[in-house]
Parts: structure tokens; sequence; C-alpha cells
């Protein structure tokens, strides 16, 4: 299992960009910083992939967690707790 960190400066337009760079490096959970999306909220980014966001201002800030379709499944909680800090815990077998 790949797990990684990147910094995108937004969201917007890059969805599909982040999924096609995740299939290409195997990455399985990627936690992405400065989203720059308002709302809590889960999304399908396509290619086997969803994002788990949170951010309080469109304008700055905001922090997601993108998984690999399988694992989505295997989450039994999310935690946001500001624009700058979220958990979620999976089960793994």
């Amino acid at each position: 299992m790949r797990v990684g960190t990147l910094n995108v400066g937004t969201m917007t337009g890059k969805a599909r960009e982040l999924a096609d760079m995740m299939q290409r490096r195997k990455v399985d959970i990627l936690c992405v910083q400065e989203t720059r999306w308002k709302g809590s909220k889960a999304r399908s980014l396509g290619a086997g992939f969803k994002l788990f966001y949170h951010g309080v201002d469109g304008k700055r800030n905001g922090v997601g967690v993108i998984l690999k379709e399988e694992l989505v499944r295997n989450v039994l909680e999310v935690k946001r707790v500001s624009d700058r800090v979220m958990s979620l815990k999976l089960e793994i077998e």
C-alpha cells in the first residue's frame, strides 16, 4: 500500500490530473492540502478514486484525502476537525 501527500494549490480543474498521477505512481491514499474547496463532502474523481474533503473558505486552506475506490468501503470514520486538519479511519485487512 502506498500513501502520499501533496500540496495541490487548488483542486479546481485538477481532479482528473490527480487521479491520473495516482494511477501512474500506484498511490492508494493521497492526503492533499490547499484544496480551496468549501464544504464537507465526498465526491468521485473518476478513474476509480474518491475524495473526502473539508474546507471553510473557498479562497484558502482546505484539506482532503483521496482513496482508491476499493478502499472506500473500508472507511470506518471521517473526522473533519478544521480546514487544516482531518482524519480518516480505515479498516485494513
